[in-house]
């Protein structure tokens, strides 16, 4: 599988993971849910390595670290478009 299907594919699975996890209203469709989970593994990603260090484990977040990344990217959506009432 190219690089590109499977990091789309994982953005996919952990969008869609995330927005279970955290429910509510987002008005975000099919794409918006694959690009939040694309950003959210590369959070994970960073946030993996940062606290991996050199260990065995650097490097492979894989796609629970990608969830978890993407849990947090939809918190700080979710701050960042809050409207205030």
């Amino acid at each position: 599988m190219p690089p590109l299907i499977g990091f789309v594919l994982v953005g996919l699975i952990a969008g869609y993971v995330a927005r279970i996890v955290v429910p509510g209203p987002d008005g975000l469709g099919i794409f918006g849910t694959i690009v939040l989970g694309m950003v959210g593994s590369f959070v994970g990603g960073l946030l993996w390595n940062l606290f991996a260090g050199d260990g065995a484990l650097r490097g492979r977040a894989g796609l629970a670290g990608a969830i978890l990344g993407t849990v947090i990217t939809l918190l700080v959506y979710r701050v960042l478009t809050a409207r205030r009432a």
